[in-house]
């Protein structure tokens, strides 16, 4: 459960053990979504004064990403500590960056929005598919793990110098 009644939130804590399932509305196209079951959220919503709340949990997953070498389907193992404020928009704290706003007269508060947040900080931007991935030829494109590619090795003159001083060794 990711919904929490706000009044109930500012009489007692409130444990948090819920999922973020890969097929809820809150995912927006390009989003590195969650695998298999989503994204399971566990860990402590508190009152932090008033109108004011606090979140300190854990995000797992399986994210599905682009391989920065290859390009095909790289999967990786997500888990982030997560530690969220959560105010009125009506409050001081309401100007601050890292505060997700409460819209007035919201009776619910929504974990959902911020816990997406959080998971596409989360997921690696430079995954790989495996350690071993040679990527593609920068020449012809071919995927050097499925072949090799039939182009000569070009040499980047921007370091020819280099080259030539170390030849004089």
């Amino acid at each position: 459960m990711l919904y929490f009644d706000i009044r109930s939130l500012e009489a007692h804590a409130e444990q948090v053990d819920g999922w973020l399932e890969m097929a809820d509305p809150v995912w927006e196209d390009g989003d590195a979504r969650p695998v298999q079951a989503g994204v399971h959220v566990t860990g402590r919503l508190s009152s932090a004064g008033q109108g004011r709340f606090y979140f300190s949990g854990l995000l797992e997953g399986t994210a599905v990403t682009e391989c920065r070498r290859c390009l095909g389907e790289a999967t990786v193992q997500v888990a982030e500590d997560v530690h969220l404020i959560f105010a009125d928009s009506g409050t001081d704290e309401a100007d601050e960056d890292d505060v997700v706003l409460i819209p007035a007269g919201e009776r619910e508060l929504d974990l959902r929005p911020a816990i997406r947040e959080e998971w596409l900080l989360a997921v690696p931007a430079f995954a790989v598919c495996r350690t071993e991935c040679k990527g593609l030829c920068p020449t012809c494109g071919v995927d050097r793990n499925t072949g090799d590619c039939t182009c000569s090795p070009t040499l980047d003159p921007r370091w020819d110098g280099l080259r030539e001083a170390r030849r004089s060794d």
